[in-house]
């Protein structure tokens, strides 16, 4: 009886010797010296391209996760419209070009005219003064004359109207080459495609996205650091980043932009009463050479802001 005993008294030392180890275990660690911790959700500058003409879709080679290069083809528009408006603006500009010279003909003849009836006028006039013309005839030359002038009038302003008509077709014509020229809708930059936004045989129209592009290598983290620490952190400081996919891996970043106005706590943050804290926004450029970093990934973050310290064995999320 009394070993009995014996082994209960073991066996409440070791349980409790057990409660105490996973106590003690699952106490938080405290953050190591040197360290800052912050949390965020990757970001992305992201780039919506849309069409610059209005038009069907009749090719795409959009691809949801694709790397594009810069200049690459994402979307081609039908241009049929296009070429057809191009050619009756073309025509127009011919035809009225040849309605121009047409009338510039007609000025140069009525001018010659209106020349050779203003002599006659002045002769007419001339006989008229010394009684050798009778009056009839003098009224005659001053009639042909003012005819001749009115022609000229009329002429001159057909000439103008013809020329502005040839250059507003010839203005429309050079805006339907340049419509034309952007009926391929090719990527501003190199990266990779996080959203496809239109399908063939839809229609595209400035102003609606064709796709959304992000370069995934110029990752950032904007994390939000407490007042009380936010003199310990320089531009350039070493960073390191966690995110839950890739809990064995740490991505090497550095402190990018520091914000120069304390703000609240954003209402993401997780404790209702740390939103009523003064915090800075500092954002990590996080290096992402393999792409496995997305916009939108929620992410641990660490500063080492003292440079004498040196980066701990594990790094651990203080609570």
């Amino acid at each position: 009886m009394r070993s009995g005993w014996l082994w209960t008294l073991l066996a409440l030392l070791l349980l409790a010797a057990g409660a105490y180890a996973g106590y003690v275990y699952l106490q938080p660690q405290p953050l190591a010296a040197g360290l800052l911790y912050g949390s965020g959700q990757i970001e992305a500058t992201e780039v919506t391209v849309s069409a610059e003409v209005t038009g069907r879709v009749i090719e795409t080679s959009l691809s949801e996760g694709a790397r594009v290069e810069q200049g690459a083809l994402l979307a081609r528009i039908d241009d049929a419209d296009l070429r057809a408006s191009l050619a009756q603006a073309e025509a127009t500009r011919i035809a009225t070009g040849r309605e121009r010279t047409r009338l510039e003909q007609e000025l140069e003849a009525a001018r010659h005219h209106l020349n050779t009836s203003g002599q006659d006028l002045a002769r007419y006039r001339d006989l008229y003064a010394r009684g050798a013309t009778p009056q009839q005839r003098l009224d005659q030359a001053t009639n042909t004359f003012a005819e001749a002038q009115g022609r000229v009038s009329a002429l001159q302003e057909a000439v103008a109207e013809a020329a502005s008509r040839e250059e507003a077709a010839g203005q429309q014509a050079e805006l339907l080459r340049l419509r034309l020229g952007r009926v391929a809708v090719r990527s501003p930059i190199s990266g990779t495609v996080l959203v496809r936004a239109i399908e063939a045989g839809e229609l595209a129209s400035p102003g609606r996205a064709v796709a959304v592009l992000a370069d995934l290598t110029r990752i950032e983290l904007r994390i939000f650091v407490p007042e009380r620490d936010i003199g310990r952190i320089s531009l350039g400081a070493p960073a390191r980043v966690r995110i839950s996919a890739f809990p064995d891996r740490l991505f090497p970043a550095r402190v990018a932009r520091v914000d120069q106005r304390a703000q609240f706590t954003p209402r993401d943050v997780h404790m209702p009463e740390e939103r009523t804290r003064l915090v800075f926004g500092v954002t990590l450029a996080v290096e992402n050479p393999d792409g496995l970093l997305k916009p939108g990934m929620p992410a641990d973050a660490w500063i080492l802001w003292d440079p004498n310290a040196a980066w701990p064995a594990r790094l651990v999320v203080p609570e």
